[in-house]
C-alpha cells in the first residue's frame, strides 16, 4: 500500500499535548501537637491553598508543578500539616503561542490534581487521621480569574502562574 505523502505532512503538523512524566517533587507532613491532638474531640478546620508553577525544559517539553498546602488546625493548634508537590513532564508541539499558557494552567494541573489528592488522602490515613477527600477543583476559573487581575493590574501574562 502507498503511502501519501500529504497526509504524512498533516500528520507531522498535528497539534501534540504528550504526557511525559508525572512524579511527586515534593513531600512534606508534619504533625506538631502528637500525641496530645489524637486525643482532641472538636473536629478540625481545613485550610487549602493550590499554587500552580511552570518552567520550560526545552524542545517543547514544560514541567508543571502542582503544590497543593492543607493545613488543618483546631481552635489555634495545628492537627497536621500536609504540601505535595505534584509534578508533570508535559510535551506541547504545533500549539498555538496563545494556547500554550492556557494547555500549562488549566489542562496540565487538571491532570495532576488526582494524583496529588491520592498521595494527600494517602499521606493524613498514614499520619494517624481519618481519609480526607479533597473537593474538585476548577482551574479554569481560577485561570480566568488570574487572567483577568493581570488586565486590570496591566501585568503581562506569564509562564509562570504564582
Amino acid at each position: 500500500m502507498e503511502q501519501n505523502p500529504q497526509a504524512e505532512q498533516q500528520t507531522s503538523q498535528d497539534p501534540v499535548f504528550s504526557i511525559e512524566k508525572i512524579y511527586v517533587k515534593d513531600l512534606s507532613v508534619e504533625v506538631p501537637n502528637a500525641p496530645q491532638i489524637f486525643l482532641e474531640q472538636e473536629p478540625p478546620q481545613v485550610e487549602v491553598q493550590l499554587n500552580n508553577a511552570t518552567s520550560t525544559l526545552g524542545d517543547g517539553a514544560y514541567e508543571v508543578v502542582l503544590t497543593i498546602t492543607l493545613t488543618s488546625k483546631i481552635k489555634d493548634k495545628t492537627v497536621f500539616l500536609v504540601e505535595v508537590g505534584q509534578a508533570g513532564i508535559f510535551r506541547l508541539f504545533n500549539i498555538p503561542e496563545e494556547q500554550i499558557d492556557a494547555l500549562l494552567g488549566v489542562a496540565c494541573p487538571n491532570i495532576l490534581f488526582p494524583y496529588a489528592r491520592e498521595v494527600i488522602s494517602d499521606v493524613v490515613v498514614r499520619a494517624g487521621f481519618p481519609p480526607l477527600v479533597m473537593q474538585p477543583v476548577n482551574f479554569e476559573a481560577i485561570y480566568m480569574a488570574r487572567q483577568e487581575e493581570e488586565k486590570r493590574v496591566g501585568a503581562a501574562p506569564e509562564a509562570t502562574l504564582q
